[in-house]
């Protein structure tokens, strides 16, 4: 069972975790795409799933996280993102929140240590499935015009 607190917590300082998350994300050499993004756009997506993340964990519904990051994997290929940045991000998303999780230090008790193994138990299921759906998503697209003439001249 999933700790309702450890999720509301989470949820709660959504916009905190995304702060340091964006942070991180335009400025990490391994994300040198993300630099150009707008801070709104990586903000928004980012804030969307620690806001939402305990709608994400129960939803059971693969079908949403397929499409949801079918349309991460679109907008970033159409703006350039390289795959293995967008799989970093998704990445960083991820440990940015376990890390949150550990400082937090709620766990207390045994019953509260076995609630964030499951709590990091469906955090990684999701994120495994956000990043198998990207990098599907992602493999499908076809290179716009402008695309396959930076290809060709590479």
């Amino acid at each position: 069972m999933l700790s309702a607190r450890l999720v509301q917590m989470i949820e709660d300082h959504a916009e905190e975790l995304t702060m340091g998350l964006v942070q991180n994300l335009r400025t990490n050499p391994r994300t040198p795409h993300y630099h150009r993004l707008s801070y709104d756009e990586l903000h928004h997506r980012t804030y969307s799933v620690y806001r939402h993340l305990g709608h994400w964990l129960s939803q059971h519904n693969e079908d949403a996280v397929a499409a949801s990051y079918a349309d991460l994997a679109s907008r970033r290929y159409a703006e350039g993102v390289p795959l293995d940045e967008v799989v970093f991000a998704l990445v960083s998303t991820k440990n940015h929140l376990y890390g949150y999780i550990e400082a937090a230090g709620l766990m207390d008790s045994a019953v509260e240590l076995h609630q964030e193994r499951e709590a990091r138990r469906l955090i990684g299921s999701f994120f495994d499935k956000a990043i198998y759906h990207t990098v599907r998503a992602y493999g499908r697209q076809k290179p716009t015009h402008d695309q396959r003439a930076v290809t060709q001249a590479a």
